[in-house]
């Protein structure tokens, strides 16, 4: 199961109350519900726009929920940020808005192109289901890493 958005919250809130959940992606939802406090049991990967240094109590409140479950998961949790990624990174809608939009954002944050941080998504989502689902080797998720380096383990998770 995964999501963007909204959508990433509510995969994080089924494979909590599902069991058919074999492993779940989150792209830049904020958790909410009791899957914050009770926690999962299946692989999880948490891929995140960049929220800088959490200045806003609404940004440290999402990743205090993030940490809150990442924390207790098993084998198979992987919480990755995108540097200069916002939230229309991860959709289609990156391509749809107007370019007037989207190039001054893009120059501001420094983040991935637009058909590029759909490649970053597209990979990771790929990627993980096919170790989790598939029995892929968990080093390909690894490799991610070195393909994409605008993609970083998440700083503020310990």
């Amino acid at each position: 199961m995964f999501g963007h958005s909204f959508g990433g919250a509510q995969s994080l809130q089924f494979c909590h109350d599902d069991s058919r959940c074999k492993a779940g992606i989150d792209l830049d939802g904020a958790p909410f519900g009791s899957v914050v406090k009770d926690g999962l049991s299946q692989p999880f990967l948490f891929l995140l726009s960049d929220h800088g240094k959490l200045s806003d109590p609404g940004d440290r409140q999402v990743a205090a929920d993030i940490r809150s479950i990442y924390s207790r998961l098993p084998n198979g949790r992987i919480l990755r940020m995108i540097r200069g990624a916002n939230h229309f990174t991860f959709s289609d809608e990156i391509l749809l808005k107007s370019h007037y939009i989207v190039r001054p954002l893009l120059f501001l944050t420094r983040g991935p192109a637009q058909r590029r941080g759909l490649a970053i998504t597209a990979a990771y989502v790929h990627t993980f289901f096919d170790v989790y689902l598939k029995g892929a080797p968990v080093g390909r998720l690894d490799s991610l890493l070195e393909a994409f380096r605008e993609v970083e383990p998440v700083a503020w998770v310990n």
